[in-house]
């Protein structure tokens, strides 16, 4: 059979391209379908996270936290600054080559691992079956700019990833009114924005525009302010990024409408104590969170079962409802994250590589209770494992132990001392059930955590293990000392 593959799949995101080269790592002829262009029109791999996510995120927020350092952290150094500005489209063209560089880099990467890479959108269309079962394929079409081609592949893994949700009252307009990828690409720094949604996206976004000067507003549905964390380092965060940052932050809104002008936006809505509001801004970023894509996948045609949120629907080792296909990251269950896409798709590349091998019942997956998050705002925010609300309303005894980052060395020296590291551990076995961390390069810090949980470790176990000083990490030492009220530097 002409273009068969043991392994296609569909999406070249962090989820996808992983699952790529480590089906090929494992000797399997794998082709990577992938739609995505980049603003020149060009293919580019990588998928939201590595385009307009991610890693281009990242790079702006660096930016603009190393200009909000200089204006108003760098004096108490020593150092003085006299005329500082930003050249926002010379930070703009930093991050794009940024973007470029790991989006060429997956295409050096496939070629290197022998990845058959295809452009275009990959749709189911049906199952061949041969008698003996040597053959046994999917066909998958192929469509790109009015061309259309079709390859066979014995095994295809769905990373087709996630969207952005849109609002019907605030249409994305690609000039006031803007998605996270308009936003991440602005040319100069508005005097008034507005972001709905004060979620993940909505914070970081936020972070980096109001740190160049913008007066930043966000309006978030839920009455509770990232109710996904800790209670106690929500309000930490909270605290900081209004006091601090000085990013305005409204809860429990209802959007009741957005009128956009060549002068701007105005955006209509009701407050949480149900008073009308008007804001006039110069732009508005639309941050209400992402829905799994499944649109020109052929799901309903090939008989792909979905849930009622519209995820692909999976087991724990990532399989379908379809012989032979899998399917990861945004497009199924669990949070959206590029580490947990990732992770999945090296599970699913070995449970094919290993059923290949007459291993069939490989226990391969991901455990989903052990994914660390991570919101990089200033302070950064980071958990992983459960929090003290969900400890208590399952009914579980716990013990705590919480060290400031105001009582560690370390962070003195770097002059960043919001927030603190909270462990909570079984109140009998002591194994730990919950890292929860605000404050500086937390990001680095929850891998120890993560870490630890995956072994099971408990509190003694990391309260035990010796920490470099003076270092960040010793808060996380301390507080695991607190689990058992000995701390020793508070």
């Amino acid at each position: 059979m002409d273009n068969l593959f043991d392994v296609a799949v569909i999406g070249a995101g962090p989820g996808g391209y992983v699952a790529a080269i480590r089906c090929a790592q494992l000797g399997l002829n794998t082709v990577c379908i992938d739609d995505w262009k980049n603003e020149q029109g060009k293919p580019s791999l990588g998928g939201t996270c590595l385009n307009v996510g991610c890693i281009p995120s990242k790079a702006l927020l660096e930016s603009s936290e190393n200009f909000e350092r200089a204006g108003h952290k760098f004096a108490e150094h020593g150092i003085k600054v006299d005329g500082l500005s930003i050249d926002v489209p010379a930070m703009i063209a930093r991050k794009n080559k940024i973007v470029k560089a790991f989006t060429g880099g997956i295409g050096m990467l496939f070629k290197k691992n022998k990845v058959t890479a295809l452009h275009g959108r990959g749709t189911l269309q049906k199952h061949d079956q041969a008698r003996d079962g040597s053959d046994d394929s999917w066909e998958i079409q192929v469509s790109a700019d009015g061309k259309e081609q079709s390859v066979h592949a014995r095994h295809v893994i769905i990373a087709t990833g996630s969207t952005p949700c849109t609002l019907k009252m605030a249409p994305v307009d690609g000039n006031n009114v803007l998605d996270n990828a308009g936003a991440l690409a602005l040319q100069q720094t508005p005097g008034k924005l507005a972001i709905i949604g004060a979620g993940v996206i909505g914070l970081e976004l936020g972070s980096v525009w109001r740190r160049l000067g913008a007066e930043v507003t966000l309006l978030e549905a839920q009455a509770d302010f990232l109710p996904a964390a800790d209670e106690q380092v929500a309000k930490e965060a909270y605290k900081a990024l209004t006091r601090e940052t000085g990013l305005i932050i409204h809860t429990g809104v209802e959007i009741k409408s957005t009128r956009a002008s060549e002068n701007g936006v105005e955006i209509d809505y009701v407050d949480r104590d149900k008073n009308a509001q008007n804001l006039k801004v110069d732009k508005l970023i639309v941050a209400v969170g992402r829905v799994p894509n499944t649109s020109g996948l052929g799901a309903e045609a090939a008989g792909l079962k979905l849930d009622e949120r519209g995820y692909i629907s999976v087991d724990e080792f990532c399989q379908t409802s379809l012989q032979n296909v899998y399917a990861i990251g945004d497009v199924v269950r669990g949070p959206m994250l590029a580490h947990k896409a990732s992770e999945e798709g090296v599970a699913v590349a070995e449970r094919i590589a290993s059923g290949r091998q007459g291993a069939a019942d490989s226990s391969a997956h991901v455990d989903l209770g052990m994914m660390p998050w991570v919101i990089y705002t200033a302070p950064e925010i980071a958990w992983v494992g459960k929090t003290e609300q969900t400890l208590k309303a399952e009914g579980v005894a716990y013990k705590a132990g919480q060290f400031p980052f105001m009582a560690n060395g370390r962070a003195r020296a770097l002059g960043e001392t919001t927030g603190f590291v909270k462990i909570l551990a079984d109140a009998e076995s002591d194994r730990i059930l919950g890292v929860h961390m605000v404050g500086p390069y937390v990001s680095e810090m929850i891998a120890e955590a993560v870490v630890a949980m995956e072994f099971s470790a408990s509190s003694e176990d990391l309260a035990r293990i010796v920490h470099a000083h003076p270092s960040l990490s010793e808060s996380l030492h301390e507080a695991a000392l607190g689990v058992d009220k000995r701390a020793i530097h508070i």
